[in-house]
C-alpha cells in the first residue's frame, strides 16, 4: 500500500465521548488496521477517512502531521494514525487508550527460531510475554512519582505480507481522566530471550497518536530484572523535564553509565572507558605483544570498556577475543541485520580475493613480487587464478573441496573492479600533475600545507636526529621556479609542502629493521604555477644519521634523463607509501574513528535520550562503536591486516599515538580552522564560510566548505531553538557533564590543554557539535570512500615499500640501471600483500544497503521528534544538501577546474551527499559505519 490511510475523528459539539474497549482485543481478531478502525468507529462523532497521497505541504505543522500520520506500522508503506480527543467516561473519570507495540523480527530465521517465534506469539497473545506501563508527565501525590497505569501486551495482528519481519501487538489501558500526558513507557520482557522493539504508539489522548521511538533491544528479565524506559519523542532540557518523568530520566542515565568495574555481558547497554590495551596478544606470542596506548608517554583517546580479564603474561593488557567471537559493545551499538549481511558479504569477498594468492604463496618458497605491470592488470582483466602447475592443489584432501567450491563460483568473485584512478586513463598515475592533484582531490587531501618558513628546519632533538636543516636548498627550488626567487614564491603563496619528516624519522630505523620494509622520512615541495596547476618540484628522503653519514638526507628532482626519471618515480612511490600510512593511521583512524568513539561514549553516559543535543547527535553515532571494535579485533591489532599491509608494520599504532601527541587538537578539527592552520585559507568575512582558499581549485576544501556551512547552519538553528534563555547552556547539567567527560575522560591525555573550547554560550555549543557532526559525516566520507578508487591500483598508492632507492655506490645500482622496471615493481608490495590490502580497501569503501546519508532520516526513525519547528529546520538542511549536490555536479563539469575536470580526470565526488550501495566513490553517511 503506497499511500497512507489517515483516520481523523471529529468529535460532536456536545463534548468528549468515552471510547469503549476494542472488540476482540487480546483475542487476535483482525489486523492492526482493522482493530484500530473498529476502535475509532466506537467513538461517538463523525468519522472521516482520507487517502493521503504525496501532497506538497509547506507549513511546519503540516510537516509534523505527515510525520505523525506515518504511524506505528511505519515500515510497510502504509500508516495508520488514530487521532481523537480523550474520551471521558459517561460515568466520568476514565479514558480508554491503546498502545501499539511494533517488534522487528529477523529477516532470515532458522527453523528453530521460527518455532520459537510461534511460541512467543502465543505467550504474548495470552498476555504473559510483555508487561507495559504508561508513566504520566504529572506527579502522583500519593507516590510522589509519575502517575502510572500497567497492562499486558495481548493479541497478535497478522504480519503484513510485504514486511514479514514486522509484528505488532496491542495493549489496552483504562486511565483516569486526570492522568495527563504519558511521557515514558516502561517495558518488561518476560520471555527468555531479547526482542527488538521498534516503537510504541499510544492512541486515545487529546493530542492524537503519541510516539515513543525505541529502536532498541529489550533484554529478558532473566538477564536483568529492571524494566526498560522508553521516552516520548519530545526533547526536554534537564531543567524542563516534567516532574512525573524526572526520576526516570536520571535512572535511565545511571543504568547505562559504567563505573569501571565488571565484565560486560552481551545484553548490557553500559558505556564506559578503557585504554587501548587490547591490541596485542602476548599470551599467544611474544611477537604479538604491543604497548598500551593511553599513557602519558603514548597518549591516545579512550575506547569502549569491555571488562575482559587481563592477559596472563602482561596484566596491563586485556585478554584477546578472536574471530568469530564478538567483542563487547553496548547492545544497541551492534550492526543491524542488513549491515551484518553486507559486512559478512564483504568479508567473504575478501576471503575469496585472498584465498588464491594465499595458497599460491604457500606453495612457493616465498611470496612473489609483481614482475611486470601486466601482472597487476590481470587482477582486473582476467582475475587471479591458480597457475596450471598448481592445479595439483585441488587433489589435496583438505584444500580440494574448498578450492573446487571457489573455482565453481563465478569468475567475477576472483576479479577486482578496475579502480577509478586508471579506469579513464591507465597512465595518469605516472604524471607529476596527477601526483600533485591527489594532494588536493585524492583520498588524503588533508596534509598539504603552505611553506611557511625557509630554510626548512626540523623540530626534532638534534643530538639524536642530527642537524635540523633540510637538504632542500634555495638553489634547488629556484631551478624550478622559472625566474622567481624563493622569497617571491613564498610571498605570493605559491610554495606548498607535504611534510612527514618529523612525524616519521623517530620510527624509520625500527621500521627498516622489519623484514621487507624500507622507508624514509619524507618532505615534498610543490609549486603552484601561473596556470593554477600544482606540481612537485623536489623530494627529500631522510634516514636517521649514522657515524658515517651524519646528514643522511637524499634530495631528488624530476630531471630530464631516463635514470633521473626512474629514480624520481621511486621517490614519489616512497612519498605515496608514507602518505598511505599517515592517511590510514592518523587522518582516518585517529581523527575520525578513535576521536568519535570518545564523544559517543560521553554522550550516552551523560545526555538523556530526550536531551535535544543527544537527539541531534544520535544519527551520527550509528555503528561507530561496533566498527571500531571489529577494527581492534582484526585490522589494527598486533599481527592484523594494517600491520601486515602498511609501511610501519608492528609500529603502526605507535605512529598514530605519536601523531595524537604532537598534532591532534579538537579546535583544529573544524574544517575552516584546519584550512587556516595549514595556510590553505585565510580569514575573509566576506566569504560564505568566513575563509578564502589560497588554491581555488581545491576540491576537498571547496566542496567540504559547502557541507560544513550547511551543517553549521542546521546546528545553529537547532541550538537556537532550544537554548533561547540566557545562561541556558551554562545551567544545563547534562550538557556540562558530557563536555567534561569528553575532555577529562574520553581524551584524558589532552585534558589540560588550553585549546579546548569553552562551553558557556549557544555559540560555543554550536561550534562543538558542528565539529563532531562534520567529523562523523563529511570528513570521514572524504578520507574513507576513496580508498579503493585511488588505492586499488598498487603503483598509484603503494601501502609499503620493500627497498630503499639504490645509490650509485651500492651493489643494487647496476641492476637498477639494467632493469629499472624490475627495481620499481620489486620495491612495491608483493602480490599477496597487494591483493590483501586491495580486498580491505574494497570492503572499507563499500556503502551498505541500509546506509543513512546526511540530511536523510532512516524510515525506522521517522518519528525521532514531534517538534514542527525542528522538522522545518531539518527540511531546510535537507534541501540545502540537494542544492550542494547540484553545485558539485556542475563543478565537476567546469573545464576551468583542472583538479576535477579534464581528459581522463575522474570527477571529485567524495563529498556528494548521496550514493547507491557498493563502491561508488561518493556519498556522505551520517556516521562512521565502516
Amino acid at each position: 500500500m503506497t499511500s497512507a490511510l489517515k483516520l481523523q475523528f471529529m468529535t460532536s459539539p456536545s463534548g468528549i465521548r468515552r471510547a469503549p474497549a476494542v472488540p476482540g482485543a487480546g483475542k487476535g481478531h483482525g489486523s492492526l488496521l482493522q482493530q484500530a478502525a473498529r476502535f475509532s468507529r466506537s467513538k461517538r462523532g463523525l468519522i472521516r477517512a482520507v487517502i493521503n497521497s504525496d501532497q506538497n505541504k509547506s507549513a511546519a505543522t503540516e510537516t509534523a502531521t505527515k510525520s505523525v500520520d506515518d504511524a506505528s506500522n511505519n515500515v510497510n508503506g502504509s500508516s495508520l494514525s488514530v487521532a481523537s480527543s480523550s474520551s471521558k467516561g459517561e460515568e466520568g473519570g476514565v479514558v480508554d487508550v491503546r498502545a501499539v507495540i511494533t517488534v522487528r523480527k529477523k529477516m532470515k530465521e532458522k527453523l528453530t527460531e521460527k518455532i520459537e517465534d510461534q511460541w512467543e506469539f502465543f505467550i504474548n497473545g495470552i498476555g504473559q510475554g510483555i508487561s507495559i506501563q504508561l508513566i504520566s508527565e504529572e506527579i502522583d501525590p500519593v507516590t510522589n512519582s509519575g502517575k502510572s497505569v500497567e497492562s499486558a501486551v495481548r493479541g497478535w495482528m497478522p504480519k503484513p505480507s510485504s514486511h514479514p519481519n514486522i509484528v505488532e501487538y496491542g495493549a489496552d489501558f483504562t486511565v483516569p481522566s486526570d492522568f495527563g500526558k504519558p511521557g515514558a513507557v516502561l517495558i518488561t520482557n518476560l520471555h527468555g530471550k531479547e526482542f527488538y522493539l521498534a516503537e510504541i504508539v499510544v492512541h486515545g489522548f487529546d493530542e492524537g497518536p503519541m510516539f515513543f521511538p525505541a529502536n532498541t533491544w529489550i533484554h529478558s528479565r532473566n538477564d536483568n530484572p529492571e524494566s526498560r524506559i522508553i521516552f516520548r519523542n519530545r526533547a526536554y532540557l534537564p531543567s524542563q523535564t516534567p516532574a512525573g518523568i524526572k526520576d526516570l530520566r536520571r535512572e535511565d542515565l545511571l543504568s547505562i553509565r559504567g563505573n569501571g568495574k565488571g565484565k560486560r555481558k552481551p545484553h548490557d547497554r553500559i558505556y564506559d572507558y578503557a585504554l587501548y590495551n587490547d591490541l596485542g596478544n602476548p599470551d599467544k606470542d611474544d611477537d604479538l605483544a604491543r604497548p598500551v596506548l593511553g599513557s602519558d608517554e603514548k597518549p591516545y583517546p579512550r575506547r569502549c570498556r569491555t571488562g575482559r580479564p587481563p592477559a596472563k603474561i602482561d596484566p596491563l593488557c586485556e585478554s584477546r577475543i578472536e574471530k568469530p567471537h564478538p567483542v563487547y559493545v553496548p547492545r544497541d551499538e551492534t550492526f543491524e541485520e542488513i549491515k551484518q549481511n553486507t559486512f559478512s558479504a564483504g568479508r567473504l569477498k575478501a576471503l575469496l580475493h585472498n584465498l588464491i594468492p594465499s595458497i599460491a604463496a604457500s606453495l612457493s618458497s616465498s611470496d612473489i613480487p609483481f614482475t611486470c605491470f601486466s601482472d597487476i592488470d590481470k587482477l582486473y582483466n582476467s582475475g587471479f587464478v591458480l597457475k596450471e602447475d598448481d592445479q595439483n592443489v585441488v587433489q589435496n584432501p583438505f584444500v580440494g573441496p574448498l578450492m573446487r567450491k571457489v573455482l565453481s563460483v563465478s569468475e567475477r568473485l576472483l576479479k577486482y573492479d578496475t579502480p577509478a584512478i586508471i579506469r579513464m586513463d591507465r597512465f595518469a598515475w605516472l604524471r607529476d600533475n596527477e601526483f600533485a592533484r591527489q594532494t588536493l582531490a585524492g583520498v588524503n587531501p588533508v596534509n598539504i600545507e603552505i611553506l611557511k618558513e625557509f630554510p626548512i628546519v626540523s623540530k626534532l632533538d638534534l643530538d639524536v636526529y642530527g642537524p635540523p636543516e633540510s637538504a632542500i636548498t634555495k638553489e634547488l627550488i629556484e631551478e624550478e621556479l622559472h625566474g622567481m626567487t624563493v622569497e617571491q614564491a613564498m610571498e605570493e603563496k605559491r610554495l606548498f609542502i607535504l611534510d612527514y619528516h618529523d612525524m616519521l624519522l623517530p620510527f624509520v630505523d625500527k621500521i627498516n629493521a622489519l623484514p621487507d620494509r624500507k622507508s624514509y622520512a619524507s618532505r615534498t615541495v610543490f609549486f603552484y604555477n601561473k596556470a593554477k596547476m600544482l606540481r612537485p618540484i623536489v623530494i627529500e628522503l631522510s634516514l636517521p644519521p649514522t657515524p658515517s653519514s651524519p646528514r643522511n638526507k637524499h634530495v631528488y628532482t624530476h630531471g630530464h634523463d631516463a635514470t633521473t626519471h626512474w629514480i624520481w618515480k621511486l621517490a614519489k612511490a616512497h612519498v605515496c607509501s608514507n602518505d598511505c600510512g599517515i592517511h590510514q593511521l592518523v587522518n582516518h583512524w585517529l581523527r575520525t574513528h578513535a576521536s568519535m568513539e570518545a564523544y559517543i561514549i560521553a554522550a550516552h553516559r551523560h545526555l538523556s535520550s530526550m536531551h535535544p543535543i543527544f537527539m541531534l547527535l544520535h544519527p551520527h553515532m550509528r555503528y561507530t562503536l561496533e566498527i571500531n571494535a571489529l577494527a581492534r579485533q582484526s585490522l589494527i591489532n598486533g599481527g592484523g591486516i594494517i600491520e601486515a599491509s602498511f609501511f610501519p608494520g608492528k609500529y603502526a599504532m605507535e605512529v598514530s599515538s605519536a601523531a595524537y601527541k604532537s598534532m591532534w587538537r579538537f579546535d583544529k578539527e573544524a574544517l575552516p580552522a584546519d584550512l587556516i592552520h595549514r595556510g590553505l585559507a585565510v580569514e575573509d568575512p566576506s566569504m560564505p564560510c568566513g575563509v578564502k582558499l589560497m588554491i581555488e581549485d581545491y576540491p576537498y576544501a571547496s566542496d567540504g566548505l559547502l557541507i560544513w556551512s550547511a551543517i553549521k547552519e542546521w546546528v545553529e538553528s537547532y541550538v537556537e531553538h532550544f537554548y533561547f534563555e540566557p545562561n541556558s547552556v551554562e545551567s544545563d547539567v547534562e550538557l556540562q557533564a558530557w563536555w567534561s567527560d569528553v575532555k577529562n575522560k574520553g581524551h584524558y591525555n589532552k585534558r589540560n590543554e588550553p585549546w579546548w573550547p569553552k562551553l558557556n554560550t549557544k555559540e560555543d555549543l554550536s561550534g562543538i557539535v558542528t565539529i563532531m557532526i562534520w567529523t562523523a559525516s563529511g570528513q570521514h566520507a572524504a578520507i574513507n570512500f576513496g580508498q579503493y578508487p585511488f588505492g586499488g591500483y598498487v603503483p598509484n598508492r603503494p601501502t609499503l615499500m620493500r627497498k630503499l632507492i639504490p645509490q650509485e655506490h651500492e651493489p643494487g645500482y647496476e641492476k637498477f640501471i639494467s632493469n629499472p622496471q624490475h627495481t620499481f615493481l620489486s620495491s612495491l608490495p608483493t602480490q599477496l600483500q597487494a591483493t590483501k590490502v586491495m580486498a580491505v580497501q574494497d570492503t572499507l569503501s563499500t556503502h551498505s544497503a541500509d546506509e543513512e546519508y546526511l540530511g536523510q532520516v532512516n524510515r525506522l526513525h521517522r518519528h525521532w521528534t514531534n517538534d514542527p519547528v525542528v522538522l522545518e529546520i531539518f527540511n531546510k538542511f535537507s534541501a540545502k544538501l540537494e542544492e550542494i549536490e547540484n553545485t558539485i555536479n556542475k563543478r565537476n563539469k567546469d573545464a576551468r577546474l583542472k583538479a576535477r575536470c579534464g581528459a581522463g580526470i575522474p570527477p571529485y565526488e567524495l563529498l556528494l551527499p548521496t550514493s547507491s550501495p557498493g563502491v561508488t566513490g561518493r556519498g556522505i553517511p551520517n556516521s562512521i559505519s565502516i
